[in-house]
């Protein structure tokens, strides 16, 4: 599977977002608003596994029908990571 720009991109905002937070904890943040950002951090996160999960499972399913295969195994497989990555 080829990562895109924008996959990368979302990776390196949430990396920027978890560099914020850890300053926020340098600097004695409220505990409220530095579990706040780790929230805000963690949804970025699922947003972006979802993504890759669902670009994943469009290449497959493509490929299986031009193969003339079954593609439900595809779907069950991303049902499975985004199932398990909660």
């Amino acid at each position: 599977m080829d990562y895109t720009d924008q996959m990368k991109n979302r990776l390196k905002r949430i990396e920027g977002q978890i560099r914020g937070v850890l300053k926020m904890m340098e600097e004695g943040e409220d505990c409220r608003d530095v579990v706040s950002q780790l929230s805000a951090s963690r949804t970025a996160i699922d947003r972006t596994m979802g993504v890759i999960v669902s670009e994943n499972l469009v290449e497959c399913v493509q490929k299986a029908i031009e193969n003339g295969e079954d593609t439900q195994e595809y779907v069950d497989q991303a049902v499975n990571l985004l199932v398990k990555s909660r």
